[in-house]
């Protein structure tokens, strides 16, 4: 019996770069990531990458009509289905390129859209990622077939011509918009109802952020004992995932691992990915990961921070950076400074694959809970199991003294923890 062999779409990575501003080390970065990102979606095969310098960009198809039957030749002989242009694309661009190579094109934002779209797993990242890409696809329906260019007539004896297919195209992506966005939001009440029940509890809430690949879910899984799905790949994670853990000193804690974040993250998302992103905002403490090992690892962290002032973040929430794949830098720049002199400026080198430095991370994490927590005294009886077993529970006990059918404790908790415990 014959077995039928899947034939892998092949995929080729364009990159274009201006001559006036180009720089050969910042386009190998942007050249690494772009093929990383072609190979994200299972069932692409990359068939090869180019790096073309141009002088100016054509504002109908990129190139000059020299460099686009070259390009089409290249394209041609290495059987390309999709090419992936990692510069911005324009519908008309998009439209004039595909006619001329007779393959897809897809820019930046929407290779993007089809990784989260394959990745999505919950109901509310679904919702997401096909509000996001509907609302890309608004903007770019000129590059639709020729249905698009008819007109579609009223009644013939009222008004004018009729209504042209792309306006009718767009009221009815307006529609499905409208539709998606009532079911995100009872989505989103869900989430928020469970934000709400989580900040009710007193356990301090510790979010994991970060570049795409940095290694956020690794040091979750490290953090929590689980399981969380880690590979070396762009946007692994997508649907945030949220577990309890404890630190050494029995302190409980609430860890939530975010979906990584990327360079020119497409706004369609950040304004689709809001309500998840804001997760964040809601945090005791947030552990910025990064990968020091990286080149390009500053360049990442400010993508990150950027992303994060979008949605709101204020300086209010404490932020730990962990310098992550330590074990990956070259000889000649292993980290000079102590980890205590790291430590003082709140950066905490770390390898969450083997889980050296991970100690260190933890002991940090506690001085910043226990630095907004302070000391009190509590006289709780005897009788009273189910307070004692709460305070033990939480991690917040110092000392006790048995006097009598009385226990004196002394305690030391944050205000969340103690307005929690006078409900009891």
């Amino acid at each position: 019996m014959n077995t039928v062999v899947p034939v892998k779409t092949r995929i080729w990575v364009l990159q274009v770069e201006l001559r006036s501003n180009f720089d050969e080390i910042d386009a190998e970065f942007r050249h690494e990531e772009s093929v990383a990102l072609s190979t994200a979606l299972p069932g692409l095969e990359l068939a090869g990458s180019l790096v073309v310098k141009i002088s100016s960009f054509s504002s109908a198809d990129i190139f000059s009509k020299q460099k686009l039957s070259e390009l089409q030749d290249v394209i041609s002989l290495n059987n390309v289905n999709i090419v992936f242009m990692t510069c911005n694309v324009s519908p008309v661009q998009q439209k004039n390129l595909e006619k001329a190579w007779n393959v897809k094109i897809l820019d930046r934002t929407g290779l993007i859209l089809e990784i989260f779209s394959n990745r999505a797993a919950t109901r509310e990242g679904v919702l997401q990622v096909e509000m996001a890409a509907l609302s890309y696809q608004r903007t770019r329906l000129v590059r639709a077939w020729t249905h698009l260019e008819r007109q579609r007539g009223g009644l013939g004896f009222v008004g004018g011509p009729g209504e042209t297919q792309i306006e009718s195209d767009k009221r009815a992506i307006d529609l499905q918009l409208k539709n998606l966005r009532r079911q995100l939001q009872k989505v989103v009440k869900t989430r928020e109802l469970h934000r709400k029940r989580r900040l009710k509890v007193s356990m301090p809430i510790i979010s994991l952020i970060g570049y795409t690949n940095a290694g956020k879910s690794t040091l979750f899984n490290k953090l929590t004992n689980e399981e969380v799905l880690c590979k070396d790949m762009l946007f692994a994670t997508l649907d945030p995932t949220v577990r309890a853990s404890v630190l050494r000193n029995g302190l409980s804690i609430i860890v939530s691992d975010t979906v990584g974040f990327i360079s020119d993250l497409p706004t369609e998302l950040i304004a689709a990915f809001r309500s998840t992103l804001e997760e964040v905002l809601s945090s005791d403490l947030i552990l910025h990961v990064r990968d020091i090992s990286h080149p390009n690892t500053e360049s990442h962290s400010e993508d990150v921070l950027d992303i994060l002032q979008k949605i709101g973040l204020e300086n209010k929430i404490p932020i730990l950076e962990v310098w992550n794949k330590i074990d990956l830098l070259p000889e000649n720049q292993k980290l000079q400074q102590s980890n205590v002199a790291l430590n003082n400026r709140n950066i905490y080198p770390i390898c969450a694959f083997s889980g050296a430095g991970l100690e260190n991370l933890k002991t940090g994490m506690l001085d910043i809970m226990l630095a907004n927590s302070y000391e009190d005294v509590r006289t709780i009886s005897v009788r009273d199991g189910k307070k004692r077993a709460w305070l033990y529970r939480h991690g917040v006990v110092e000392s006790e003294t048995l006097i009598d059918e009385d226990y004196k404790m002394v305690i030391r908790w944050t205000e969340k923890q103690r307005s929690e415990f006078d409900l009891l």
